[in-house]
């Protein structure tokens, strides 16, 4: 059975069970574990939810509208990534995760989307506690991309699908590599993957959430493939 890392954050259960549902065994990792010792028997990495990112590992000065940074978690989970990627570890980044794994490679983010984009949408939409997978808009899908192979089916050939948003910072400079897989129609990017892993995927919204109802499924499902593919080796 293939093991996932899971980077520790405030709601955890619902990334534990989008894993354990699809089979996959959970491992949590965080800051007062070393680098090594957090990596060795994983067979892929998932990067969590939280706060912002300290803008000076992308070489900015800080926004006012900056909230709940931890520069502990920032630094471990900046060195995972680095690691992870060194061993081609299959890598799934959720909201805060998809900043971390585009400045960790090289990439940048806006700081606040509402007082740095014209016209945006809403990204952090407020949601009942009970209510995580409410819908806020949709995304549009780049044809010829993993996010889009692993989607087919929900996508059934259209290039639009529906996701729940929390997130006020997004993807600004993407880190080289990388292509974007998914924007919404703002312009803000919503997903951003690197062709030439094994498997590096990068989402805004929280797909986690869905485990009970599958909307899903799929990309757990082909992260978790990817990993007992690791393991295999």
């Amino acid at each position: 059975m293939a093991v996932v890392g899971i980077t520790t954050c405030r709601k955890l259960e619902d990334y534990r069970q989008a894993v354990l549902h699809v089979g996959g065994e959970v491992r949590m990792i965080d800051p007062s574990m070393s680098v090594a010792d957090a990596l060795n028997g994983v067979d892929g990495l998932m990067l969590t939810g939280g706060g912002d990112l300290e803008p000076s590992h992308y070489g900015e000065a800080p926004s006012p509208l900056l909230t709940d940074v931890e520069p502990e978690r920032d630094r471990f989970e900046l060195a995972l990534v680095a690691e992870a990627r060194k061993r081609d570890l299959p890598l799934l980044a959720i909201c805060r995760g998809i900043q971390v794994l585009n400045v960790a490679c090289g990439g940048s983010l806006i700081q606040d989307i509402p007082s740095e984009q014209t016209g945006p949408q809403e990204h952090n939409l407020k949601v009942p506690p009970n209510q995580p997978f409410s819908r806020a808009h949709e995304i549009w899908v780049e044809k010829d991309s993993l996010l889009a192979t692993l989607m087919k089916e929900r996508l059934n050939d259209a290039d639009t699908v529906d996701v729940n948003s929390r997130h006020h910072q997004a993807v600004k400079r993407v880190a080289a590599g990388f292509k974007v897989s998914a924007t919404a129609p703002d312009g803000v990017i919503e997903a951003i993957e690197d062709p030439a892993a094994a498997f590096c995927l990068g989402v805004q919204w929280h797909p986690e959430n869905f485990w009970r109802t599958g909307e899903f499924r799929p990309l757990f499902e082909g992260f978790l493939n990817a990993a007992q593919t690791t393991r295999a080796r």
